[in-house]
């Protein structure tokens, strides 16, 4: 899928006829993007709801207006993944949660870990998960998603456990090499449900949070012989995932 990404709220009843692209999205569609008639565009809603349009004419400074034929419905990822990601510092989370879009994650969740210094609390918080919500979306948008992924609200430690208990492999990113982890390359992966990975902080995850990962049945796995950043590990981890399960073939 080649054509520019534009996010819709609803669809029209009938999926069909002259549609109207206005407010901030036909804005960039008309004068970031100068789409001309004739061209096409992908209009979806981001949860898996899409359609191909042409181009019929732009109108002032944010008004597109296309012709859709059908609206189509991605299926469902099969097995999904869901990375819970420790709050790295900075704007690293931010390049954490755009590059896994861009691979194709499903699911992110912002994780407290104990060793995290930056703290998701009161307005600070919903500022930062707000950006993070903004930053899964137009990723989703650059990289010609139509199922964008979610990004829940800030999770403790006690309820990634209870998220790992429910996956079909629960799988912890963890580098300390005396510790016993596998190679995530050899890990036995289900043909469906559920992959939850788990993704530390700078400082690595916890000794009593391992503890209570593995209590909940996750598996300890490294991705090699190096030490990644946080907001690295996942994007390789998922990507060395999406290769394994066949959604990238």
């Amino acid at each position: 899928m080649t054509a520019p990404v534009f996010v819709v709220e609803d669809f029209p009843a009938g999926g069909a006829g002259q549609y109207v692209l206005d407010g901030p999205e036909g804005r960039h569609a008309v004068s970031v993007k100068r789409l001309q008639p004739g061209e096409e565009v992908v209009l979806t809603d981001g949860a898996g709801r899409w359609a191909v349009c042409e181009v019929l004419a732009a109108e002032g400074k944010d008004r597109l207006v296309v012709r859709m034929t059908s609206v189509s419905e991605e299926p469902e990822p099969s097995p999904r993944i869901t990375v819970v990601q420790a709050l790295p510092k900075g704007d690293r989370g931010e390049v954490a949660v755009e590059t896994m879009t861009e691979v194709g994650v499903d699911r992110i969740v912002p994780w407290q870990a104990a060793r995290c210094i930056t703290q998701w609390k009161g307005e600070r918080g919903l500022k930062s998960l707000a950006k993070w919500r903004g930053t899964a979306r137009e990723a989703g948008k650059q990289s010609r998603r139509v199922r964008f992924p979610e990004v829940t609200d800030a999770t403790t430690t006690k309820q990634v456990a209870a998220l790992l208990a429910e996956a079909d492999l629960a799988a912890v990113l963890h580098s300390d090499f005396e510790h016993g982890s596998e190679p995530l390359a050899a890990a036995e992966l289900p043909a469906g449900g559920e992959i939850v990975l788990v993704v530390g902080p700078e400082g690595g995850v916890a000794r009593d949070e391992i503890a209570l990962f593995e209590e909940a049945g996750a598996k300890a796995y490294t991705l090699g012989p190096t030490v990644m950043r946080t907001s690295t590990a996942g994007t390789a981890a998922a990507a060395l995932l999406l290769g394994r399960t066949g959604r990238w073939s």
